[in-house]
């Protein structure tokens, strides 16, 4: 598999999640994405559609998918966590031994 499979993993998320919730019962599954790559994926937006047939036909939970605006980071809270959390662990002068990384991670 070339680079990070992040596409795999977000649709054995939505398979596992989706699962889960037609046990309990929610007939849809609401999902507000950026234009992440593994969001927009055509791996993944094929297996949605395939996992939307599937439901209409023997029923459970639906996914509905809701596209965050582009560009509009204040709309999605962790942004600037994520931008902070990167500038305190990842200096390009050196790599960080593990007991300080996981210091800096949890501060």
């Amino acid at each position: 598999m070339d680079g990070r499979p992040v596409r795999a993993v977000t649709i054995q998320w939505l398979g596992w999640l989706t699962e889960r919730l037609a046990a309990e019962g929610p007939k849809a599954l609401w999902l507000v994405w950026d234009n992440a790559s593994w969001h927009v994926s055509q791996a993944v937006r094929a297996w949605r559609q395939a996992h939307n047939r599937r439901v209409k036909r023997d029923g459970g939970c639906r996914i509905v998918v809701g596209p965050a605006p582009v560009k509009s980071p204040w709309l999605n809270h962790i942004e600037p966590k994520g931008v902070h959390g990167k500038r305190a662990i990842a200096e390009p002068d050196r790599t960080w031994p593990v007991d300080e990384l996981k210091h800096r991670i949890c501060a």
